[in-house]
């Protein structure tokens, strides 16, 4: 028998705690601290790092914000609108997905202590894998609203 009031808080949370990091990330893109905080994971990730001659330091990071903030937006949104769902979660995965993917190029350990102890960088981008998770929720959900609305 499945709680659907502890189910709710919990999609509700889920969400909350996707939303709240990317609003609040995003905008942090638009300041100093964050474009010279990102400079060693973009210019370290050679996935990332053609951004820098295309934007500069400061348009990537701007760019990056942008996109945080709208795809948080289309997230708010995903309760009231299936299509905001799918294009936020999808968003929301790639963003995830990404930063996950950092963790392959740049060093996560601590040097000192080694694996398994995480360093700043690895205890900044560890809580992105359950980020990911929820994302994937919310677009999977988001499909299959999506699909039960076109039969």
């Amino acid at each position: 028998m499945e709680n659907t009031a502890v189910s709710k808080a919990g999609r509700i949370l889920a969400l909350i705690g996707v939303i709240l990091p990317l609003l609040m990330i995003g905008g942090m893109k638009f300041t100093a601290v964050e474009i010279e905080a990102l400079r060693p994971l973009i210019g370290g990730t050679p996935w990332l790092a053609w951004m820098y001659p295309v934007f500069g330091e400061a348009g990537a990071s701007y760019v990056l914000g942008v996109v945080e903030i709208a795809t948080a937006l289309l997230l708010i949104a995903s309760p009231w609108s299936t299509r905001a769902g799918v294009v936020g979660g999808a968003l929301a995965a790639l963003i995830f997905l990404v930063t996950c993917s950092i963790m392959v190029a740049l060093p996560i350990w601590e040097p000192a202590l080694g694996f398994p102890a995480l360093g700043p960088a690895g205890q900044f981008l560890i809580k992105d894998i359950a980020l990911l998770g929820i994302a994937l929720v919310i677009l999977g959900e988001s499909l299959n609203r999506l699909n039960r609305s076109a039969t």
